[in-house]
């Protein structure tokens, strides 16, 4: 069974660059068909899909956050990473790693991160 782990800072003042990584165990990300996607929660609003980085290499990003928003991968590591740049308060929320078979289609519970609670503030 594949295990998804985020990890990163909790607290990042604003104008910064958050960047969390999303550790992978029990399968490889270089492998099948599957988007490795970040979603996040902002307290009391819904789930957004951020974007990914698919098994063979290829990212998207949602175009709300495109200017500021850069996903990577670490294949040995079998690690990828959220980089988003120019934080606001608004950017606060819980923040997921998933895998997706079909990117957007899934919800939190197996193939999901626990998640992990980022805060913008000064």
């Amino acid at each position: 069974q594949v295990r998804l782990q985020e990890s990163g800072p909790g607290l990042v003042k604003p104008s910064q660059t958050l960047s969390l990584t999303c550790t992978v165990s029990g399968g490889s990300i270089t492998t099948g068909v599957v988007y490795w996607s970040w979603i996040r929660q902002p307290p009391g609003k819904g789930l957004e899909w951020i974007g990914y980085i698919s098994s063979w290499g290829s990212t998207y990003v949602s175009p709300t956050l495109k200017n500021r928003t850069s996903i990577s991968r670490a294949p040995i590591a079998n690690q990828f990473t959220l980089h988003l740049s120019s934080v606001t308060p608004e950017d606060t929320a819980v923040y997921y790693c998933a895998r997706e078979t079909r990117y957007g289609s899934s919800r939190p519970g197996n193939d999901w991160g626990q998640g992990t609670q980022v805060t913008v503030s000064s």
